[in-house]
């Protein structure tokens, strides 16, 4: 414990910690409503993407999280549009910006003057000690554009997650709703990239999720929940890190799995239980 609480007397484990809170919070708030929608894994396309955004500001000396930025927003919006005026499925649309993303990354990575690999790496896995006070400073605008767009347009993006036919139906812009939720997660995956790594922001958008689907029985609690275990994870992954020299990036993921089976574990107790108390009411409802 006492390791523990000397490692918080350095400026960059506070930076380390305050930006892994906002990226813990924002992650699963933005992933509830990819998950509704059936598209988990629609950051590691976005992810990969962003990589060649990253590789292209190392390049032309621009600041890679902005270049990354505009990448992913350009991809999630040319997604949506694929998706929604073509006749290619959204899996489909996906996959041509995954793979798309992918060989630019590796083309781009491959001009990359000598010694900037290690830079690169640490977007690919998350560098999260690294984080510089400027950092900090944009994860809270970012995370915090992320909260008042989710706040306000929640009730409809619910109805575009649940169904989007009926929203149509409904008179809502679907079209436009649709295409937020996308630039959402660009933005938030450009959020959690110095976090957990270009190759695990999913997982952080999407096991807090799925744990919280587990014991929760509504939308609403389902995105408190996923947020508040996104939040406990990424801040005791780069603890747990700190202590024990691991990768944060992959530390906050496997901790955010372990939640996902505790949850899965209760859960199943939960279901157990009321089983047994429905099958006991029926007994005794039977008794002459």
């Amino acid at each position: 414990m006492s390791d523990l609480l000397t490692v918080l007397d350095y400026d960059f484990m506070r930076r380390a910690l305050l930006a892994a809170a906002l990226v813990g919070v924002a992650a699963p708030l933005v992933g509830t409503f990819l998950v509704q929608r059936g598209l988990s894994l629609v950051g590691d396309g976005l992810g990969h993407v962003a990589l060649a955004g990253v590789a292209a500001g190392v390049l032309t000396g621009t600041a890679p999280r902005w270049t990354a930025l505009v990448a992913a927003v350009g991809a999630a919006l040319l997604v949506e549009a694929v998706r929604t005026r073509g006749r290619t499925g959204g899996d489909v649309a996906l996959a041509v910006v995954f793979y798309g993303g992918i060989a630019g990354g590796v083309v781009l990575m491959s001009l990359a003057p000598a010694g900037t690999t290690t830079n690169l790496e640490g977007y690919l896995f998350g560098a999260i000690t690294t984080t510089s006070p400027g950092d900090v400073r944009v994860f809270a605008v970012l995370a915090a554009v992320l909260l008042v767009v989710v706040t306000v347009l929640r009730p409809w993006l619910f109805a575009v997650a649940v169904d989007e036919e009926h929203a149509r139906a409904a008179g809502l812009p679907t079209r436009a709703l649709t295409s937020a939720l996308a630039v959402l997660t660009a933005v938030t995956v450009v959020l959690s990239m110095r976090t957990v790594g270009l190759l695990l922001i999913s997982a952080l958008m999407v096991l807090p999720v799925a744990a919280a689907q587990r014991v929760c029985r509504s939308f609403g609690p389902v995105v408190v929940a996923g947020s508040a275990v996104g939040l406990v994870a990424s801040v005791g992954g780069v603890t747990v890190s700190a202590a024990a020299g691991t990768p944060s990036g992959g530390t906050i993921v496997l901790l955010a799995l372990a939640a996902f089976a505790l949850a899965v574990l209760v859960g199943g107790l939960r279901r157990r239980g009321l089983s047994r108390s429905w099958a006991g009411t029926a007994t005794r409802g039977a008794r002459p």
